[in-house]
């Protein structure tokens, strides 16, 4: 895993170097189109490009915000006309792990839409939230909304981490997925602190 994890960051260093925004907007739509490339990478580095000065901090967001919409729609759409069958046949194909994207959906199943726009700030769910939202026919213009609250919220937040970190790029690397999972856990656990306070009421 260590290996995979070494080998998609220096793809994604190369992708966002070489392309610039286009490079931010095609590596989070990758990743928001079920195939786990990780916006743990993806967001901090360009927080790095902010930090030499190559981009510039909102065009980075935004071209990082709307990458990841373009690839939900694909997901979504994926789940609207495939439906369930095309990802048990060409699911491979796409990396697509059966064992996650049948959590995200009992998860999506539980808790409804609102999974959409705080899965976008889930490790694993986010990667898959699309396509339960496409199998269950959400509305289209409500599920891109709240990707896009979600995803700008999730890229500000990481692209500014690798920001104020630039300078310690190298070292701190392959920490960011690690803190990843962590962030995550702790958002998941505040979910459910206030899921159960409004269950006791």
């Amino acid at each position: 895993m260590e290996a995979i994890l070494t080998y998609l960051g220096q793809l994604v260093i190369h992708l966002i170097s070489s392309l610039g925004y286009a490079g931010v907007f095609f590596a989070m739509a990758i990743e928001s189109a079920c195939i786990p490339l990780p916006s743990e990478i993806i967001l901090p580095f360009t927080g790095y490009m902010v930090f030499t000065g190559d981009f510039g901090f909102w065009p980075a967001v935004i071209a990082a915000t709307l990458g990841n919409l373009f690839g939900a729609l694909v997901a979504y759409y994926v789940g609207v006309w495939g439906g369930r069958p095309f990802l048990k046949r060409y699911g491979r194909y796409f990396f697509i792990n059966e064992r996650e994207l049948a959590w995200t959906e009992r998860l999506f199943e539980r808790h409804g839409e609102v999974t959409v726009f705080v899965g976008r700030i889930l490790p694993v769910v986010r990667t898959f939230i699309s396509l339960p939202a496409g199998i269950a026919r959400m509305n289209p213009l409500k599920m891109a909304t709240y990707t896009v609250i979600g995803a700008f919220l999730w890229c500000t937040l990481l692209i500014f981490v690798g920001q104020k970190l630039g300078q310690n790029w190298d070292s701190l690397k392959p920490y960011f997925h690690r803190a990843d999972v962590v962030v995550g856990g702790a958002i998941v656990l505040v979910i459910i602190y206030v899921l159960w306070k409004r269950r006791r009421r």
